[in-house]
């Protein structure tokens, strides 16, 4: 099946990142992935289709996830964003953007049920 959607993901462990961006890709999805804020801006500077990131909040670097989620809604503000977390637990409404939080380990297809909801909810 293909979406045509194009998905940033976000993690620096490796296996986590690969994990998902696998899920993903398996639905459809087009992945590009980052281990860091500083790789993702890189990426969301040079590719203009990107509709969703979903991001770790804690990870190396110069910003963690949630200094990330607000500097992609300042600059690219039509992009989705989700936000996960082994260490944190935080509520949709406790983000500083508009988006969704999942807690570590995730379902990975509710995770990507959540993304089609948001990507049609434009």
């Amino acid at each position: 099946m293909d979406t045509g959607i194009t998905v940033l993901v976000v993690e620096d462990e490796v296996l986590v990142r690969m994990d998902i961006a696998m899920s993903l890709e398996d639905e459809g999805f087009t992945v590009f992935e980052a281990s860091n804020a500083d790789e993702a801006i890189e990426i969301l500077n040079a590719r203009s289709d990107i509709r969703l990131m979903f991001t770790d909040i804690d990870m190396p670097g110069s910003i963690d996830g949630l200094k990330l989620a607000e500097a992609v809604r300042d600059r690219w503000p039509p992009i989705k964003i989700i936000v996960t977390s082994g260490h944190r637990q935080l509520s949709d409404d406790r983000l500083p953007v508009e988006g969704r939080f999942f807690s570590k380990p995730y379902d990975h297809a509710r995770v990507i049920t959540t993304m089609r909801e948001m990507l049609v909810a434009v």
